[in-house]
């Protein structure tokens, strides 16, 4: 009977095919079942290390407050009930602390009063910048020929001091992104300030409050590219400007740069968020709001709830959310506690935050599409439009990023991943002959990299006293260090150095990007949200919205309601202004140690920790629910498409670029300039790191001594390109064929000379930057380097040809 079976399954190719196909050996099932587990066990590694670290940080931190809260009750207590001289007198303590807080209460609420009647005042004039220096429009971006609402400022110098023609100018790109423009001149140690106090033109680049009719990120593009041409037209003795982008103003810096290559000077990166599928499990919950929130649904019903308009004060809400212990309690009791110092600061900060952008449907779709769900721009898949892909790599500026640890809202990977997904390693980025310079803080937030007057006085300050050293720089990937402060009498100074680094040194390298993949889940799911809104839901929700309507609804969104309530306009607070003016000229400000106003501040304080663990418990929540959804096997699997990376060149395919051809034909054409940079780039490979000391030797040389002074910035950048690909791709023959650059006995002395000045004494030199030294002057016919060469062997020259 087998056998007669066995037979007719062989006679029925069909029913042959249908068992064999079916019948997995016991290894085949293992190997699968391996597979399946393999899967699965990623979403429990994720799940558990976000949730592991939740909570041994919830654990540590407000273990920690909870012990200062309890010490400080203890001696609460102690104060409390110590001996007094009178009976009554803890009775007069806490009537002095009544007077006090029902003076700091009138005072606090005309505060918020004025902050109201401020909004509506500033809402009012169109919400314009909020500079603190005085500004002339030069370029109107209304008047273009695709209109936008952008527009070119000139910062007019105050009083005392001047700035010079010829000098850099600088374009500062403030962030659109719900708030209005002028934070990065907000104070007077700001960006602005900076380049100011250094004799630089300073130009600015705001918004009005409303978008032009069919306004797109393109026409915002073509505009910022207008702007600096306009600069570079008004100053065509200075290098191309810098331009600098604050949080999304970076990325809108970095879309400029890619569009336009030869425009710009150095690129300034603040807080630009550029890779927003990068972040740290444990921490960074906005990341995870597309995957949880809708992607691009959300941005597309707000648009159509607001008859085609998206108006910013949902991002600001976004914003406040992160933090809702500081921004919704904590922000207001420190107002509170010093109503009377702080009143101006408060007003001024909230006039900008209050100051609540529109954004045309087009717009905030294209950011939400392309940048925070797509992550599209490091991988070169962004398109500003139709048949326009940005690519990263065709900027030829160097690119200075800046980082913090202590940012929630641009986390460090963020600013500094895509370098990683542009670039196959940093040979490329040599290659390519791109500069590209990061700078990490360990702790300011997100406002204060571009805010804070401690950055302004440090971090900016050096950066601005230091391009024309980074542009001295051979090609690649270095990192900026700021060394601890000395004092000199006068002053603060700091020692920089730039750290020539690989990829595998960026910040978070090693942590691996294993809970990115999720995301492509979450793009290819807002994709399909998007098409079934676009098809089903949005011709029933535009029917159902008109511009009245969408007015009446931007006036009830919760932050334009918490202002309109408490201002002026209100008929209740009517007496309200009398009554701050007479408790203003009869203050009774209360002791700092009254035991009632040390025990109101241990109750704010455990008002704040009690937002924060909640916000705390919410964060692990919200990233072990975004792990438990889209790193399962299924959602992988759905997203898998949506995952690749960047293709990547290795070294030997970027060979055949033309630049690199082009290079390789002129390994023995040139003269002292090639041969001096060609030397000076081969000691940098040689040593590394490089110090402040030796840059500014080198900026000396390559920028002031002539033949070098002579140069503009573009020949020599590109000088320095070719030379950098010679000593990259042509090895041995880049210093054997020195002496064909150097032809006379005198020329090799002296680009010897020049090359010993800038690393400095023979003593302090890397035995490797000695030897390479050593190395040249042998090439060269010279004898051994015996001696220091303490001054410029150029300035002798510089001098007689002025």
């Amino acid at each position: 009977m087998n056998t007669a079976d066995s037979n007719a399954g062989d006679r029925n190719p069909f029913f042959a095919a249908v068992t064999d196909g079916n019948a997995w050996t016991a290894r085949q099932r293992a190997l699968a079942l391996t597979a399946q587990l393999s899967e699965w066990s990623t979403v429990g590694e994720l799940t558990s290390k976000a949730a592991g670290r939740h909570f041994n940080s919830i654990s540590a931190t407000h273990g920690e407050r909870l012990r200062a809260t309890f010490n400080a009750l203890t001696g609460l207590v102690a104060e409390v009930t110590k001996p007094r001289a009178s009976p009554l007198a803890l009775l007069g303590e806490f009537r002095a602390y009544a007077t006090d807080r029902a003076q700091r209460t009138i005072l606090m609420a005309d505060c918020l009063r004025e902050r109201g009647d401020t909004f509506f005042a500033h809402e009012a004039a169109g919400c314009p910048p909020v500079l603190i220096y005085d500004y002339e429009i030069a370029v109107d971006g209304r008047q273009l020929s695709r209109p936008c609402n952008y527009m070119l400022l000139k910062i007019t110098p105050p009083e005392g001091v001047e700035v010079f023609a010829w000098k850099r100018p600088y374009v500062i790109i403030d962030p659109r992104a719900g708030h209005g423009a002028g934070i990065g001149g907000f104070k007077a140690d700001s960006q602005v300030g900076v380049a100011l106090k250094a004799g630089h033109p300073v130009y600015f680049a705001a918004f009005w409050r409303n978008p032009e009719p069919g306004q797109t990120l393109a026409d915002v593009a073509r505009a910022e590219a207008s702007f600096v041409r306009y600069v570079q037209e008004k100053h065509p003795d200075a290098p191309k400007p810098v331009v600098i982008g604050n949080c999304q103003g970076g990325w809108a810096t970095l879309v400029l740069g890619a569009s336009n290559p030869d425009l710009t000077g150095p690129l300034v990166l603040n807080g630009a968020p550029v890779e927003t599928w990068s972040g740290d499990v444990g921490s960074n919950p906005m990341r995870y709001n597309a995957g949880l929130l809708g992607g691009q649904v959300q941005p597309m019903f707000w648009s159509d709830y607001g008859d085609g308009v998206f108006d910013g004060a949902w991002l600001v809400l976004n914003f406040e959310m992160l933090n809702p212990g500081r921004t919704w309690f904590r922000k207001y009791y420190d107002v509170f506690e010093k109503v009377d110092t702080e009143r101006g600061r408060f007003l001024e900060f909230e006039k900008w935050w209050s100051g609540f952008f529109l954004l045309n449907e087009p717009e905030i779709v294209w950011i939400v599409r392309e940048l925070f769900v797509g992550n599209k721009l490091a991988r070169n898949e962004a398109r500003l439009e139709h048949g326009r892909v940005l690519d990263v790599k065709q900027i030829r500026s160097p690119i200075i990023v800046f980082a913090s640890h202590g940012d929630n809202i641009t986390p460090v990977k963020q600013a500094v991943n895509w370098i990683m997904d542009a670039y196959a390693d940093e040979t490329e980025i040599k290659i390519r002959g791109q500069r590209i310079v990061y700078m990490v803080h360990e702790s300011i937030g997100h406002l204060g990299i571009f805010v804070s007057s401690s950055i302004a006085k440090r971090e900016h300050q050096e950066v601005a006293s230091t391009l024309k050293t980074i542009e001295a720089l051979a090609p690649g990937l270095y990192e900026m260090i700021i060394e601890d402060e000395t004092q000199d009498g006068a002053g603060k100074h700091f020692t920089v150095s730039f750290s020539e680094r690989r990829l595998s040194d960026l910040p978070g390298y090693g942590d691996g990007r294993q809970d990115e993949v999720p995301f492509g889940a979450v793009e290819r799911l807002s994709e399909l949200q998007a098409e079934l809104y676009d098809i089903c839901v949005r011709p029933w929700v535009q029917a159902c919205v008109t511009k009245a309507s969408a007015e009446i609804g931007r006036q009830l969104h919760p932050l334009r309601l918490q202002r309109g309530l408490v201002s002026s306009r209100n008929p209740f607070l009517a007496a309200l202004p009398g009554a701050a003016q007479s408790t203003a000229q009869n203050r009774q400000p209360v002791a700092p140690d009254n035991p009632f106003a040390i025990a109101e501040k241990l109750v704010a304080d455990a008002i704040e920790q009690s937002f924060d663990i909640i916000r705390d418990v919410r964060d692990a929540w919200y990233e072990t629910l975004f792990f438990s959804i889209y790193a399962t096997p299924q959602a992988r699997w759905f997203g898998r498409n949506f995952n690749f990376e960047r293709t990547h060149k290795s070294k030997d395919e970027l060979i055949g670029l033309p630049e690199v051809q082009s290079a390789l034909l002129h390994v023995s054409s040139g003269g002292f300039v090639e041969a001096v940079i060609r030397m000076l780039i081969l000691l940098a490979d040689a040593r590394g790191a490089v110090r402040r000391d030796r840059l500014e030797r080198s900026a000396r040389v390559l920028t002031k001594d002539e033949p070098f002074r002579s140069l503009k910035t573009d020949q020599r950048a590109q000088i320095i390109h070719e030379q950098s690909l010679i000593v990259e791709y042509a090895g041995p023959a880049a210093i054997g064929t020195l002496p064909d650059l150097l032809r006379t006995p005198e020329e090799r002395r002296r680009a010897a000379e020049v090359v010993q000045f800038v690393p400095g004494l023979l003593s302090d030199m890397e035995p490797r930057t000695l030897a390479m030294l050593q190395r040249f002057r042998d090439v060269l016919g010279l004898p051994p380097a015996t001696m220091d060469v303490l001054t410029d062997p150029l300035s002798t020259l510089t001098e007689a040809a002025q």
